[in-house]
């Protein structure tokens, strides 16, 4: 069922990118493992699950308590090189993330991609799709507050609103795999849907939760659009500072 004229309809699909739309993730504790043992250190898959969807800068500090003798700039630079490398060589797209980008696209509904992931790898992913799927990128390096922060998501609807000035929150969806990520989100009210993978999300009303996007489709977006239009799925609006 589709969302009626009197309700909002889905305008904007914002679009976590690791874990969500790629499994960068062993890429990320690759390039994590070898810096730390590369000073000494070790580093295990529990620490490594701890960085998962934070900023880059909020993970570096981790990385410098692991015993990583560098500054946090030096840091994130040399593990998104490394993960960069290994994007050109093989993109490890997550499954039905493409499938649904191109229906969204064809549809005419917007995407962005909302990433803590810095502008060079991001803008590489992006470079390898067979199309203009995203009309713009928030990066972690364009905010001034990463994921938990509903920052990101934030300036991606106003982004969005440049255009379309009748374009709300309650427009968009967000898809994203991580408990920073899906925080981020819900804080920022949009319709939410979490995608969990490396990590499992805790039981959460606010949400939708989807165990794949295979075989997903756009009108299960605008659905969840309607639902919340109609005080189905609850707003979860952010408050300045409760997220």
């Amino acid at each position: 069922m589709h969302a009626s004229l009197s309700q909002p309809r889905l305008k904007a699909a914002l679009w976590d990118m690791d874990g969500t739309l790629v499994d960068t993730e062993p890429y990320w504790i690759a390039a994590e493992r070898a810096l730390v043992e590369a000073h000494g250190g070790q580093w295990s898959h529990e620490q490594a699950m701890q960085l998962v969807g934070q900023s880059l800068m909020h993970s570096a500090g981790i990385l410098q308590d692991a015993g990583v003798r560098m500054e946090k700039r030096e840091i994130v630079d040399t593990l998104s090189a490394q993960v960069i490398e290994r994007i050109k060589r093989e993109v490890p797209w997550r499954p039905g993330a493409r499938e649904l980008l191109d229906e969204l696209h064809g549809a005419g509904v917007r995407c962005a991609l909302v990433t803590m992931s810095e502008g060079p790898l991001a803008r590489e992913v992006v470079a390898s799709l067979p199309k203009p799927y995203f009309e713009f990128l928030i990066t972690g390096d364009s905010v001034s507050q990463g994921k938990p922060h509903p920052e990101a998501y934030l300036t991606a609807v106003e982004r969005l609103r440049d255009s379309d000035p009748e374009l709300t929150i309650d427009h968009c969806v967000a898809l994203e795999d991580s408990v920073p990520g899906v925080t981020a989100a819900l804080a920022s009210g949009v319709v939410t849907v979490g995608i969990p993978h490396q990590v499992p999300l805790p039981e959460d009303s606010r949400r939708t939760t989807w165990s794949t996007l295979t075989g997903r489709t756009v009108a299960e977006l605008e659905q969840l659009v309607a639902d919340r239009a109609a005080g189905t799925v609850p707003a979860a609006l952010f408050s300045g500072g409760a997220y």
